[in-house]
């Protein structure tokens, strides 16, 4: 039996109307797109802005920006062409089975596990970060002892525990909770740059783009980019700098691909999926940017905070009121965030049920809800538990390794099923095929490269641990191995 034995598209459809395995068809193209956004804004603004332009770009950290929105974009065309053919659940892992095999459907399914769970504790923190704050402001406070900064991160866990209950009892419940909150969070985005503007000084804009200097302790080579570790010179700041960043608030823009998990639950999933993929993006950038001028105009990029850019930026002109307000705004948008990606991580891990490559039994929904609950609440127990003990700013370069693994293998999946599988309708297509997918899998793999060595021995572990479970479980287990196995028996 190969490796690369793969499902059909016509069984993983089929798959989609099994009665213990069935979601309910409730999301429109509004819902998507509101799904979308409700994921993209969030840690990227509220968290990772500051400490990407203190670190590395200053407020050239506008241009790593789209760059990172360049490579989202063409990734996003692949998996608007794989969601609308084949609407089915797991987003890029379900892509991969019938396109490249089921040992890179696993190891994209794994990806998805780490990107979806670690960001959602990653949000959760920054979630915390500017709870802590908003509480403080408005007089109520928050134990030290039990805060973001603790031993045990409390807060952050009680976020997760309640938005777990809140996606078991259902998805549209969910999304009408997610809709609110996206718009308090827009309103406060555009508050953040409209306030913004009258605050900009263009002192702190110059130089745009800072000359590159020689990375802080950079003896300590597993800190350093990939890259920059393999060529030697690490440095900060300049050209380099620029896709340090990026690959960093890369991270900004890993939600579009959660709108690909819902892929089942769309109404119009041929029409819808692709306006809720590519709007939610193209809007979120152009947000991102304008946050970006904004913020690093107001404060000198060497004094930002990197923990609450945006209110702290506030703050330091004269103006708490607005800093309470944006502290607000923070604490609905990324609540959205973390609700939002553990909706996807619990609709990868269904399929990946569906196909007896985790244990089925985890996937199967609940009669009342139509979720898979159990799955929910293991996801959420999890990053609950990672969100509450692991020291806030480890994780982020361990989500977008994750995230830009999976865009690389779903980028070179598109030509491949185009070539094996001509016949199929495609109600979305990716203009320029080859060139646009493999385009993306290369900007991908460069940004991979950019992150630090450190966080590839993290995910080389972390795969390893991956490819242990899917041996001594998924292999053996595997539906398609099922029929394959009994296929063969019967010819004997």
């Amino acid at each position: 039996m190969s490796l690369l034995r793969t499902k059909t598209i016509e069984q993983s459809i089929a798959d989609t109307d099994e009665p213990e395995y069935q979601l309910k068809k409730r999301l429109t193209a509004l819902d998507l797109t509101v799904f979308g956004i409700g994921v993209i804004i969030g840690a990227g603004i509220f968290t990772l802005t500051g400490r990407a332009a203190k670190a590395y770009a200053g407020p050239g950290i506008a241009l790593s920006f789209v760059f990172a929105a360049i490579c989202c974009a063409l990734a996003a065309l692949c998996y608007a062409e794989f969601s609308s053919t084949v609407p089915v659940s797991g987003s890029a892992y379900t892509f991969s089975y019938f396109s490249l095999g089921e040992i890179f459907a696993w190891i994209i399914g794994w990806d998805l596990l780490l990107e979806l769970m670690l960001g959602a504790s990653v949000v959760s923190q920054g979630w915390s970060t500017y709870a802590k704050l908003f509480l403080d402001e408005i007089g109520l406070g928050w134990p030290d002892s039990i805060g973001p900064d603790a031993h045990v991160n409390v807060l952050a866990m009680l976020l997760v525990i309640v938005l777990t209950i809140l996606a078991t009892v259902g998805i549209k419940e969910s999304l009408r909770v997610n809709l609110v909150l996206v718009a308090v969070k827009l309103f406060v985005v555009l508050f953040v740059i409209i306030a913004g503007l009258f605050y900009i000084k263009s002192s702190n804009l110059t130089p745009f783009i800072p000359p590159a200097v020689p990375a802080p302790n950079h003896d300590a080579t597993i800190t350093t980019p990939l890259i920059q570790w393999i060529f030697g010179a690490p440095s900060t700041f300049g050209v380099m700098g620029l896709v340090s960043g990026a690959s960093l608030v890369f991270f900004a823009f890993i939600g579009f691909d959660v709108v690909a998990t819902t892929a089942e639950e769309a109404k119009n999933p041929q029409r819808d999926l692709p306006r809720g993929i590519l709007g939610s993006l193209a809007i979120c950038t152009v947000l991102y940017v304008l946050v970006c001028i904004v913020i690093t105009g107001m404060v000198k990029y060497t004094d930002i905070s990197g923990e609450a850019a945006l209110a702290e930026a506030f703050r330091s002109v004269g103006k708490p009121g607005f800093a309470t307000l944006i502290s607000a705004g923070a604490v609905a948008g990324l609540t959205t965030v973390v609700l939002t990606l553990m909706i996807g991580a619990a609709r990868v891990v269904f399929a990946m049920s569906r196909d007896h490559l985790v244990p089925a039994r985890l996937g199967k929904t609940h009669p009342k809800f139509g979720t898979p609950y159990r799955l929910t609440i293991g996801i959420g127990v999890t990053v609950a538990i990672v969100a509450g003990v692991t020291p806030i700013g480890k994780l982020e370069e361990m989500v977008n390794i994750g995230t830009l693994a999976a865009f690389t293998l779903v980028s070179i999946a598109v030509p491949l099923l185009r070539r094996s599988r001509p016949d199929i309708e495609r109600s979305f297509k990716v203009p320029g095929n080859p060139v646009v997918p493999i385009i993306a899998a290369a900007i991908c793999i460069y940004l991979m490269l950019n992150l630090s060595l450190e966080t590839w021995i993290r995910f080389l572990v972390w795969m390893v641990l991956g490819f242990a479970v899917y041996a001594l479980y998924g292999y053996r287990k595997s539906r398609v191995g099922e029929t394959e196995r009994t296929g063969e028996s019967t010819r004997a």
